[in-house]
Parts: C-alpha cells; structure tokens; sequence
C-alpha cells in the first residue's frame, strides 16, 4: 500500500492514547482514522487531536470513519473490545471479545483490506490467533502486541537494581501476554554481562513477578493500562512502516504449537517476518510450554 495509512479500531483509553502518542513524536505514520461503535467518541477524539496539530511535531491527516475506510490502510491496530475489570484476568475476557472481534474483522475485510492487522485487546495473543482465522490472511500479515510492554517492564525494573538506563537491558518477556509468562534470564545481558552473573536469583525472580504482575497494580490504583502500551504500539508500527527488520517480542503464529504468543521476531514491512530460533534453557522451555498450554486450553474452548 505506502499510503503509511493506519487505522484504530476502538477510542477507549487505549486507542485514543495510542492516537495521541502517533501525534506527539515523528513517526512514519501520514493518515490516521478513529473508529468506534460509539461514532461521536471516535468523533470527538479525532477532533481534540487535531487541536494538537498546530503545535505538536508531526503532522498527521486525522479523521473519524468507518471500516469501509480499511480498505487502502496500511495497518489496522485493534484496540476494541470489553475491558479487563479489577481482579478479572485476561484470559476471562476471551469469550466476550471473540465474539466481538469476528465482527470487526469480516466488516474489516469486506473493504477489501490486504494489510496488517496489529492486535492489542486483551487476551491479546488468543485474540491474535482468532484474527488469523476470520481474516484469512498470511500469517505475517497478523501481528499481536505480544510481551514488548511486559519486556519493556522487565528491562525498566532490571535497569533501576543496576543503575542503568533500560534501553541498555537486552531481556525478554515472552509467552503469553499474561500470567503465565516467562522471563529468558539465560539470554538476559547488559554490554554482553549476562544478567544472572549480576544479579542474584531470588532478586532475579522478584523482578519477573513484577513485570508479569504490574498491570494488575496499576489497574487496582487507576482503572487501565494505557500509556505503556500505547508507546509499545507505536513502537511497532514505526517497525512496520519504516521496515526497520527491528527484533521485538510480538505475537505471531507459531506452526509447532498452532497457537500466537510473545517471542522475538523480525518486525517490517511486511509484517512478523521471522520468528528467531533462539536457544532457551531447558527450565524456561518447560515453563514455556506451560504458557503454551494454557493459551491452547483457551481456544480450545472457543467454538467457531
């Protein structure tokens, strides 16, 4: 397409965040459309960015529209859905969001859309995985924002016991975007310093709690997530659309296990271009394994 157009499915916290982070740095992103099923708040939010636009560093093209509107997008992202209540886990929003995302997607691709569809409703790597089968696309062409905000919490945390910056952490969260995650401390370094040799395991297994956890925290204290993801999002859009072949932690299909989960890809043009072949430590595959199942057992209760 190289329109650099993007759509965003859903103007709650979520999307309208990410909307507003796209304004506020200099992103590859031209074209940008809000749409809701509440039409005058997908309305109202393209309205108070455009404001924005007078004095914020890039100029985008905003408007509020309709899925007829996909069909010469570059990327749809996917922020529509019903949103996780305190104390409800991901895992328990599936079946209402399912049903919603079917929807969203067939009215998506009956525009005649063929780009890439980026999915951030929670539980995002299932709901991935379902986007996959209405769509029909190529399985490059679905991206979820799988574990970049949960590595982005690990890295933030490990870099505050070191006394660092985080975006010299090189660490990964991966799995599914959710309780059963799993921290790669055998891959973890800092300047080639393997993290293991430098911080202990019980301080090690403490920070992997946290960035699993810190999501239930902050919803506990203000209702949602929002401008973590919103910036991970963007983050991966600006990977898309500029072809950067960066290695990010998304979620893709995954041929062995038939299910979508966070693992570091190459992330362009194109799409989730390859998932790497990174070796793990047997623990972590076991572990990761867990985390398969348990994405597995959910779709599994979902029939189509």
């Amino acid at each position: 397409m190289d329109n650099n157009k993007v759509m965003i499915v859903g103007t709650g916290n979520v999307g309208a965040s990410i909307a507003f982070a796209i304004t506020q740095q200099r992103t590859a992103v031209n074209e940008l459309v809000l749409t809701d099923i509440l039409a005058h708040d997908a309305e109202g939010e393209a309205m108070d960015l455009k404001d924005a636009l007078a004095v914020a560093p890039s100029y985008v093209k905003i408007k509020n529209g309709t899925y007829k509107d996909a069909k010469d997008c570059d990327v749809v992202v996917i922020t529509a859905g019903a949103a996780q209540r305190p104390g409800e886990t991901r895992l328990q929003l599936l079946k209402k969001n399912v049903n919603i995302l079917k929807g969203m997607v067939e009215q998506i691709m009956d525009s005649g859309f063929n780009g890439i569809f980026l999915v951030v409703t929670n539980p995002m790597d299932v709901l991935t995985y379902f986007t996959l089968k209405f769509s029909g696309l190529p399985a490059e062409q679905v991206v979820g924002s799988g574990t970049v905000l949960d590595s982005a919490r690990l890295r933030q945390r490990t870099a505050a016991y070191l006394n660092i910056n985080p975006k010299s952490v090189h660490a990964y969260q991966v799995g599914e975007h959710g309780d059963s995650e799993v921290t790669l401390w055998s891959l973890a370094d800092v300047g080639g310093q393997k993290i293991e040799d430098l911080l202990d395991a019980d301080v090690r297994a403490g920070i992997s709690e946290f960035a699993r956890g810190e999501a239930y925290q902050i919803i506990e204290k203000k209702g949602a997530t929002y401008y973590g993801i919103a910036t991970c999002v963007v983050q991966i859009l600006n990977s898309i659309l500029n072809d950067e072949m960066r290695v990010l932690p998304v979620s893709s299909y995954d041929n062995f296990s038939g299910t979508c989960f966070g693992w570091p890809t190459v992330v362009g043009r194109e799409g989730a271009i390859r998932r790497l072949d990174v070796k793990i430590s047997e623990k972590e595959g076991m572990e990761l394994q867990k985390s398969i199942n348990v994405l597995k057992n959910a779709q599994s209760k979902i029939k189509l």
